[in-house]
């Protein structure tokens, strides 16, 4: 299935650095045909390090400064926190209603998010998002009685076109990064805390391995859910 011609696009994930292993040479290709990406990361990462001299205060600032930059070489228009703890994201009123506000604030047409159907091995906090972000796209960010506070701010309700799920089993659309590949390679390696101060031939085989199982490295796949406007 081929791209549509979405002008705004909202990813929407869990963690500091998912946006980039999930779709990384997908955002800085749509950025380089003109297209304006948004991210949201819904939790701070606080709980994502091996090293026992780590304490989570400290990893909140890093990983926020790891994800900003990350966001700056990818081109990136905006990103936003809001701050859940690690492990700490749960299907509530209060975070749905956080993603249906960033839903109406910056009114995608695309909206991309986390795979919550995958199969037995999942983080957790990757299924809660692709659920309440799918939920908010469909009905609430659309309707005007859900959240009606946000009409006092000034937002409107929104429609999303369609959504593009990562990582998917039953993928059916998919972007060549070939010419954003290395751009992608650069954004991951601003997540030192996460992927280390390896080389950096050693950090692109090591991608190379892992999305193999996916058939290849320069390409991104996606499910396409399609809303009826």
């Amino acid at each position: 299935m081929a791209e549509t011609d979405a002008q705004r696009i909202l990813v929407v994930t869990a963690h500091p650095d998912d946006s980039e292993f999930m779709c990384g040479g997908s955002v800085a290709t749509w950025v380089a045909e003109g297209r304006e990406v948004f991210y949201v990361i819904s939790t701070n990462g606080n709980k994502g390090s091996n090293d026992p001299e780590m304490t989570s205060d400290r990893l909140v600032i890093i990983r926020e400064q790891e994800q900003r930059e990350a966001a700056r070489v990818l081109g990136v228009k905006e990103v936003v926190f809001l701050g859940y703890g690690d492990g700490e994201l749960e299907d509530t009123k209060e975070y749905r209603g956080q993603i249906v506000k960033m839903i109406r604030t910056f009114q995608p047409d695309r909206v991309v998010t986390m795979d919550p159907y995958r199969r037995y091995f999942q983080h957790r906090d990757h299924r809660t998002v692709g659920l309440v972000t799918l939920d908010a796209c469909y009905p609430y960010a659309r309707d005007y009685l859900h959240y009606p506070e946000h009409l006092q701010e000034g937002l409107q309700p929104h429609k999303v076109a369609e959504v593009f799920i990562g990582g998917s089993e039953d993928a059916d659309v998919f972007v060549d990064i070939s010419e954003t590949f290395e751009r992608k390679i650069d954004a991951l390696r601003c997540h030192v805390s996460q992927i280390g101060n390896g080389t950096r031939e050693e950090f692109v085989e090591r991608i190379k391995g892992v999305f193999s199982r996916f058939g290849s490295h320069t390409v991104e796949a996606f499910k396409r859910v399609e809303f009826r406007r």
